[in-house]
């Protein structure tokens, strides 16, 4: 694949088809950990290294599964290699990070069941990307992640000090937050980088 494909593959990935904003996958992590920004940032930096890790692995996997007719086992396969990624993360910041292991709490073995991990090794498999190109849209894909939870974060840090009625406290406003942020990456939709 050429330089300006990867390219474009990274860009769509984070910005035109963010898996938060465009795809909407990935929720659940997104609206649990967003309330501060240094938890939002472990969280994104974990799910981008399982998202890159994965298309890795489940390139190689996929290529096993195809080559032995057991195509159809692709999505069971998958979700045994998060699992297993996502538990040597686990054991590695509990050892090395406990203070981020315990921000995170409940929502770093929700990772395994993140459907943006799985999502980016689907979508690895039906854009039929070469090796190269999974990796790259991987990275790219939890760098897109980080973004718009970060950015959540710091502006629901924010909100929480802004003046606004009592019926929109808590789950309400971070929902129409996430909505406007949402409607501000649509206009990503029409970039056009390279003109045709």
């Amino acid at each position: 694949m050429s330089v300006t494909t990867l390219l474009a593959i990274s860009l769509g990935a984070i910005l035109t088809n963010n898996f938060i904003f465009a795809q909407f996958l990935g929720i659940c992590p997104f609206l649990g950990v967003s309330k501060k920004s240094d938890t939002a940032i472990g969280m994104g930096l974990a799910v981008t290294f399982v998202m890159g890790i994965a298309s890795a692995v489940c390139f190689g996997v996929n290529k096993l599964l195809v080559a032995l007719g057991l195509g159809y086992m692709q999505t069971v396969a998958f979700i045994l290699v998060i699992a297993g990624l996502v538990q040597f993360i686990e054991m590695f910041l509990k050892k090395s990070m406990p203070s981020l292991y315990t921000a995170l709490g409940v929502y770093l073995p929700l990772i395994t069941t993140n459907c943006a991990v799985l999502g980016v090794v689907l979508l690895n498999v039906q854009n039929d990307y070469n090796f190269i190109a999974s990796v790259v849209y991987g990275i790219t894909g939890g760098l897109g992640f980080l973004l718009a939870i970060y950015l959540f974060s710091t502006i629901r840090e924010r909100v929480q000090f802004a003046d606004y009625p009592k019926c929109f406290e808590g789950f309400p406003i971070a929902l129409i937050t996430a909505g406007l942020i949402a409607l501000a990456f649509m206009g990503f939709s029409g970039l056009q980088v390279w003109p045709v």
